[in-house]
């Protein structure tokens, strides 16, 4: 069964309630936005993640892991490559904590 990005909203949603939940998924945030970036540019550019790996020359179990979140050691010429392959714009900042 796939799961639909809005059943995930609400799924997420409901375990954001649990505390220990919500602090390790804030303490990974960074990564699951560029998550949940990359897999609606590539839907919008109708790529599959095998089609998306070999335009940027890597596998497609690569991109799944990319997709999931759980990936954490991008270099920033890994992400140009994927921003170019997704016709997107990479941008990249540094904020304060407390700002």
């Amino acid at each position: 069964m796939k799961l639909k990005t809005k059943d995930f909203d609400s799924l997420l949603n409901k375990e954001l309630k649990n505390k220990d939940f919500k602090k390790e998924y804030d303490a990974l945030s960074n990564e699951f936005t560029l998550a949940k970036e990359i897999i609606k540019l590539r839907k919008k550019r109708n790529l599959t993640q095998k089609d998306l790996a070999e335009r940027i020359g890597t596998s497609q179990p690569a991109i799944a892991r990319i997709e999931s979140g759980n990936y954490r050691n991008l270099s920033l010429s890994f992400i140009n490559r994927l921003a170019k392959a997704l016709d997107a714009e990479p941008v990249i900042h540094l904020k304060s904590k407390g700002a």
